[in-house]
């Protein structure tokens, strides 16, 4: 059987960062997919399922209520592994287009205070997993360590 392409970047190399994963076609429509790499694959721990919950939440409240991209955005949801996120967004797109939006989505996160949305039995099917502090202080950290002076080699997959 054929590998699926996130099976075949090289996690050994692979640092924090926002990657173009993959770029396909509904139909017409070109759709690209963003690797939203959090922590450092097989290096440092995981993100914990109940910040990683927070943040699934949040990212995608606030993406599907964006001005621009609500229409856009199809998927924001975590990685199996809970390295990252992956973000389907119509249209075609590079990594580098859009560092403002994630700036946008992560400055959001690091400082959102209250209740967050979705999180009551009636929403969310375990809505009591949830750590709002883990969710604003990786959001920060994701913010501090990698978008605010992004850099090439964390926009593209290593070679």
């Amino acid at each position: 059987m054929k590998k699926i392409t996130s099976f075949t970047i090289d996690h050994l190399r692979l640092i924090p960062g926002l990657y173009v994963s993959r770029k396909d076609f509904a139909g017409d429509c070109p759709v690209t997919t963003f690797d939203i790499r959090m922590t450092n694959p097989n290096e440092e721990p995981v993100m914990n399922t109940a910040e990683v919950h927070t943040i699934e939440h949040l990212g995608a409240t606030f993406l599907r209520n964006h001005e621009v991209y609500g229409d856009r955005t199809l998927y924001f949801g975590p990685m199996g592994c809970r390295t990252g996120f992956y973000l389907l967004l119509t249209g075609d797109y590079e990594s580098e287009d859009i560092v403002p939006l994630m700036k946008e989505m992560f400055t959001f996160i690091a400082e959102y205070t209250g209740d967050i949305p979705g999180s009551c039995a009636k929403d969310c099917g375990n809505y009591l997993d949830m750590n709002l502090r883990m969710a604003n202080y990786l959001a920060r950290k994701y913010l501090d360590e990698v978008l605010n002076d992004i850099t090439e080699e964390r926009l593209h997959y290593p070679a």
